[in-house]
């Protein structure tokens, strides 16, 4: 199992800014275009080919438009780039592997309605999505109900992958990234003796606020004060000054990078002088976009960093900014690394089924993506190690290594 792993990824490396063999440069189709499915936009098939082969048909549950709409695109970017990856090196099963993009919008009814039309497409032999964790719990009993996988690469909630044996997440678990930020960011990082929390009020924000305060009150990082806002939220200036109130020495967003942008212009307006610091989903370019220079300083976490010393994760950076505008997140990268992996299990199944995909997928042990090793729990999710990052003149810089669990 191992070897062919291997193999796959080499391959996947070498490949990832070509198809076939002719060495013309692969594109993703653009959202609005045509592709081989003679479907477009947010219910797009891409990555058949031109094979004979009748093309092994996976689904992608992704936010193509609304507020979370640069996630979507990012999935829907780095899933076709690794569709074509498999596709130049054989297909699996001697098949091309086709993605099939359906767009839930960001929005919990819309991924259930998604949910049900994959369900009901016979081909579809798993689906990699949704976006939030909100989206992901609200689609699990459905997808259970009918045998078909759905693998995360983004939802971090502890209790998703625990709804059903069909139900995956890649990405982490927010029981383990709430304590990291406790304990190694605010505790041992900054040395703060308290903090202020802001969160987004949904079910991701809300168990990672729960972890992490109970990992401050275990690190003895006293919480002075938590305030939530619904997403879609401007205007902060009454939470930041409830919290600026009770005199942290940091303060803890929360929240997606473009919430997170938003409140830091507004906390540098205020003129509170605060460590801002933060949960992983904050890591994108474009909060360092959207915020300038009132994001500098600000300090994050992530399993995952795009950095120089490693060429296989840069050159996806560069094919993947081509294709989409912007450079990738770590949503993104997990994408990535999930649709290899879907791929790969497809490969692994005694046969293309759903429930034998669902086998092979449970079986994974150590599978090397470019976010690091994957090996599922017996939840079918996976424990991360972080690393603190922070903005530093314009750019995400690494500030630890995964060693600092140890030093």
């Amino acid at each position: 199992m191992r070897k062919r792993i291997a193999v796959l990824l080499a391959v996947a490396m070498m490949a990832s800014v070509t198809a076939g063999c002719s060495g013309a440069e692969a594109k993703a189709p653009a959202a609005g275009t045509e592709t081989s499915g003679g479907q477009t936009g947010e219910n797009a098939s891409q990555g058949a080919g031109e094979s004979g082969e009748n093309p092994i048909r996976i689904g992608v549950a992704a936010p193509i438009t609304g507020n979370s709409a640069e996630y979507g695109k990012g999935f829907q970017v780095a899933t076709q780039m690794a569709a074509e990856v498999v596709n130049a090196a054989g297909g699996v099963k001697g098949r091309p592997i086709e993605m099939v993009v359906k767009d839930s919008k960001g929005d919990a009814k819309e991924s259930a309605d998604v949910a049900r039309i994959f369900c009901e497409e016979e081909d579809i032999v798993a689906v990699i999505g949704d976006f939030s964790s909100s989206s992901c719990m609200a689609s699990a009993p459905i997808y259970q109900e009918k045998g078909l996988v759905q693998i995360s690469p983004s939802a971090s909630h502890p209790d998703f992958a625990k709804m059903g044996d069909y139900m995956f997440g890649v990405v982490g678990r927010q029981d383990d990234e709430g304590p990291f930020m406790a304990k190694y960011m605010a505790k041992k990082y900054i040395g703060a003796e308290s903090v202020g929390v802001i969160f987004m009020n949904n079910d991701w924000g809300v168990v990672t606020s729960e972890n992490f305060k109970q990992a401050c009150e275990e690190s003895g990082v006293t919480v002075t004060a938590t305030e939530s806002f619904i997403e879609g939220e401007k205007d902060f200036n009454a939470v930041i000054s409830k919290v600026r109130q009770t005199d942290p020495d940091a303060l803890c967003l929360i929240t997606q990078y473009n919430e997170a942008a938003i409140i830091s212009k507004q906390v540098k307006q205020a003129g509170w002088d605060v460590q801002i610091m933060g949960a992983g989903a904050m890591y994108s370019d474009q909060l360092i976009q959207l915020g300038g220079a009132d994001v500098e300083g600000l300090i994050a976490e992530s399993p995952f960093i795009i950095e120089e010393s490693d060429p296989k994760a840069m050159e996806f950076a560069r094919e993947f900014e081509k294709r989409a505008g912007f450079k990738p997140n770590i949503q993104a990268a997990s994408a990535y690394d999930t649709a290899l992996l879907v791929a790969d299990a497809i490969g692994r199944a005694e046969e293309v089924s759903r429930s034998a995909v669902r086998d092979a997928l449970a079986a994974t042990d150590n599978f090397m993506g470019i976010t690091g090793p994957i090996t599922f729990t017996e939840d079918g999710d996976v424990h991360r190690k972080y690393r603190v990052m922070a903005i530093q003149d314009g750019k995400w810089v690494a500030l630890t290594g995964y060693d600092y669990y140890d030093e």
